[in-house]
């Protein structure tokens, strides 16, 4: 028998199924979980990073071919969502799709902040496919230093 060494692409698409599989099966609802069904019924989650700097907290959200009019950003009991649509045109009658990969749908992405914000000077923007939310930080929870005596 011989040893054949794996090519970095199919290791990587291997890796990506997996990833679809398991991300499909816990988006369904189990039993007893039925308050969380808004949530789960999701079609898709586009990726997020989350930074901190000394002044803010920094969200980036994937969002290519979704018009902003079709993203809301909102904030309650120190919990970010982040929610949103996107639509592809319905396939022609006279094609039919050998392999579609692009998810379409809603999304719907909640984190809990680490510290409050200031609500009122929170400001989204999208630029090339990315939602850009600023939420800056409340004077208490910015970080200080402390001189030991």
């Amino acid at each position: 028998m011989a040893i054949v060494k794996a090519a970095p692409e199919k290791l990587a698409h291997v890796k990506t199924e997996f990833d679809r599989m398991f991300d499909r099966f816990f988006r369904e609802p189990f039993f007893g979980m039925e308050r969380f069904a808004p949530v789960m019924e999701t079609a898709w989650a586009p990726p997020l990073d989350f930074a901190e700097t000394e002044k803010e907290y920094l969200i980036r959200l994937e969002v290519p071919g979704i018009p902003k009019e079709n993203l809301d950003v909102g904030l309650e009991n120190n919990i970010l969502t982040l929610s949103g649509r996107r639509e592809f045109h319905k396939e022609e009658k006279a094609e039919q799709y050998i392999w579609q990969e692009r998810e379409e749908g809603r999304f719907v992405r909640s984190l809990r902040l680490p510290t409050p914000v200031l609500e009122d000077k929170i400001e989204a923007m999208v630029e090339d496919g990315v939602l850009l939310v600023h939420l800056p930080k409340v004077e208490s929870a910015k970080k200080s230093k402390i001189l030991v005596k």
